[in-house]
């Protein structure tokens, strides 16, 4: 592995960071608050750090598998640090362990939350806590890669490393065109958003942490009671662009090339709006309420389904009222997740209709064992390569959930309230049930247990593997022998 890739990157990541930060000061000194000089100091803490690590550009700076795993959980990790930072200064957030776990939340567009009282933080702040999400939605690398010029070996590895998905590829030539492209499209669906929120009568403020948290599919409220205040109108638009922000991001690039027929036959899709219509119709159905109309029923049963899928994790109601056979629907879809190469997170629609599509095959292969049957999704044949790795991923993900639910479970919380808040942070949705239900918060969660759900949030957006390639023994200890050699190759050289 290339440690000097890795802290070129890390060097612009701060750089980006710190970039990042003149929002929440330019929102402070527009409110006069005195709280903005705390992200003037972690701007300025980001740039400095940032100076011997990409000070200077390499010539040598490579990326492929390892480096791509590395760089961006560390990026990650690193990233998280800093954001975490002003909340401490400003007193709002003073243990470094929640100040944590609210940054990892925002940066995985998690929107899990310690605090009680989200109505009680400054303005700068608060934007600063939105913003997170936005960030993190489609990826600073990803950012990175459409400014940043980078040389030698293959920038995709970075993108596959952060990015939501089975596969990731290039819809143009050029890598860096590619995340152009992403990010283009990203910030005009939330500039549309934006322009519609005013439209329903939402100051600039809200609808821009509105906006910040449905494109990132975050889920970090501004009120305390979420959504639930708002009128139909807002909860509508905000329903509307959770579901836009769950496609997949090439779905767009099509509609753009003016490709529609090939946009409308995206499987993926087709099985993602036809979860979210079937489950917000039971949903309905079962919660079904006389006393009010169907338009509201409707209403809150399509925004509980659209938040959950996306994993956004805004609240119109207190859905751990509802009966079970709702709460059930609710905790299937936090397995399911968004479409792959989205903003959501959770395991996404393309993995669960190829592992599907892998049991029927395996099941006709029992019956017919000289039979050949291939695994076709998107009207192509999926490689066994991608087959082999979807099965692994949900291999993983079982071993991770039942470890990660067992360590907290020391906390003595009862068994929905665990296993609930471990698939809640995994698949980075937000709210779970029971003690960390929509009305409640993380707070109360020990110290032990945070650090198992940041863990999970980190883990979980960055699709298992990158994360735990930093636990890798291997990886470290061919680090150390590569060093050793060039330290060897330069002690000749002398």
């Amino acid at each position: 592995m290339s440690i000097i890739s890795v802290t070129y990157v890390l060097g612009w990541v701060l750089r980006l960071e710190a970039l990042f930060m003149l929002l929440p000061i330019l929102c402070g000194v527009l409110y006069g608050e005195k709280e903005l000089f705390a992200y003037v100091l972690t701007a300025v803490a980001c740039a400095l750090v940032s100076l011997p690590l990409a000070g200077i550009k390499r010539k040598n700076v490579e990326f492929f598998a390892r480096e791509g795993f590395v760089a961006t959980s560390l990026s990650w990790i690193l990233l998280s640090i800093f954001a975490a930072a002003p909340f401490m200064m400003t007193g709002e957030i003073p243990r470094f362990i929640d100040a944590l776990f609210e940054t990892v939340s925002g940066f995985t567009t998690t929107g899990a939350s310690i605090l009680s009282d989200v109505e009680s933080m400054s303005h700068c702040s608060m934007l600063w806590r939105c913003f997170t999400h936005w960030i993190g939605g489609m990826g600073v690398l990803v950012f990175l890669l459409a400014v940043i010029p980078m040389v030698g070996g293959s920038n995709m590895h970075l993108m596959k490393a952060e990015s939501p998905g089975p596969s990731v590829g290039k819809l143009v030539p050029k890598v860096r065109h590619t995340a152009r492209i992403l990010y283009m499209l990203y910030v005009a669906l939330t500039a549309l958003q934006f322009v519609l929120l005013l439209l329903g009568g939402m100051i600039p403020y809200e609808a821009l942490c509105t906006a910040f948290g449905t494109a990132g599919t975050g889920g970090f409220g501004f009120r305390n009671d979420s959504f639930a205040s708002f009128s139909p109108y807002i909860q509508w638009v905000v329903t509307i662009f959770m579901i836009l922000f769950g496609v997949n991001f090439n779905v767009y690039y099509l509609i753009l090339l003016r490709r529609f027929r090939e946009a409308a036959r995206c499987e993926e899709m087709r099985w993602y709006l036809a979860i979210i219509a079937g489950a917000a119709l039971l949903i309905c159905a079962n919660i079904y309420d006389t006393a009010l109309t169907l338009e509201h029923n409707l209403r809150n049963s399509a925004f509980q389904v659209a938040t959950i899928i996306t994993t956004t994790g805004y609240a119109t109601v207190d859905f751990d009222l509802w009966p079970t056979f709702s709460k059930l629907i609710l905790v299937m879809l936090m397995f399911c997740g968004a479409c792959a190469g989205s903003t959501g997170g959770g395991m996404k629609v393309s993995r669960i209709i190829i592992a599907f599509k892998a049991f029927l095959r395996q099941m006709h292969l029992s019956l017919h064992p000289r039979g050949v049957r291939r695994v076709r999704f998107e009207d192509r044949d999926v490689e066994e390569e991608t087959v082999r790795a979807v099965s692994l991923y949900f291999a993983a993900v079982a071993f991770i959930v039942c470890l990660s639910v067992l360590i907290i479970s020391l906390e003595g919380k009862d068994l929905v309230t665990s296993f609930t808040a471990i698939v809640a942070t995994f698949n980075n949705i937000g709210p779970g049930l029971n003690a960390v239900g929509p009305t409640c918060n993380f707070g109360a969660m020990t110290d032990l247990s945070k650090w198992v759900l940041i863990f999970n949030m980190l883990t979980g957006r960055l699709e298992i593997f990158p994360m735990l390639m930093l636990f890798y023994p291997p990886l470290w200890q061919e680090t150390a022998s590569r060093i050793r050699l060039d330290r060897k190759k330069k002690h000749r050289s002398a």
